[in-house]
């Protein structure tokens, strides 16, 4: 390759890398109480399911504790036995192929807003378990860019016929935000090797 044609191609490289840091951001300006207040105005201006308006009442709480910053969503999901859905919804009864229904129609919704999975578990036994726990079939791990960026994701999918997937699957459900301590999974160390690398082998041509 020509000397200029290297350079260009490690600058193409160093501005896609800059502009998907600038994308996934991850740190942001904490939620105001005047942002909460219209996202709350906002979604009850939507049709929403009787789940969504449970999840409604314990919302606040997580929003008002926002520091702006990139969050792991911890979901432990119990399916029914078989899938329930309104009348007028022709689907089969099998709740594990509702929920990949939902998974298939949320993915670009997230992504458009630099979120996504990093981790999914289904139940492979038990171990120890107090007596009161929930009976978990799945783990599910999802990274939100900020909790502005979570409750955009749900206006999204709001009125959508999404949700109705999710909560066709689910018989119970626990959700909460964690913030990571230690992670093997890291989206732009692993981006920043792959231009690494190519760099390296762009240069090695030159």
């Amino acid at each position: 390759m020509q000397p200029m044609s290297i350079q260009i191609s490690l600058m193409v490289l160093l501005a896609g890398y800059l502009l998907f840091m600038c994308w996934y951001g991850g740190k942001a300006r904490p939620l105001q109480e005047a942002e909460i207040q219209d996202f709350y105005t906002r979604i009850h201006r939507l049709p929403l399911t009787a789940e969504d308006r449970a999840i409604l009442t314990q919302l606040r709480p997580m929003l008002e504790q926002d520091d702006g910053r990139e969050f792991i969503m911890q979901n432990l999901v119990r399916y029914r036995k078989r899938a329930q859905y309104p009348e007028g919804y022709a689907y089969d009864e099998n709740p594990i192929a509702a929920d990949h229904r939902y998974g298939k129609l949320v993915i670009p919704y997230m992504l458009k807003r630099a979120s996504h999975p990093i981790f999914f578990s289904r139940r492979s036994g038990k171990f120890v378990e107090p007596g009161s726990s929930e009976h978990w079939h799945m783990v599910a791990m999802v990274r939100y860019r900020s909790r502005r960026d979570f409750m955009r994701f749900a206006l999204d999918i709001s009125g959508k016929d999404i949700a109705v997937h999710k909560w066709a699957a689910i018989e119970v459900t626990q959700i909460f935000p964690t913030q990571a301590i230690i992670s093997l999974v890291h989206v732009r160390l692993t981006l920043a090797l792959v231009v690494l690398t190519s760099t390296l082998i762009l240069l090695n041509f030159s």
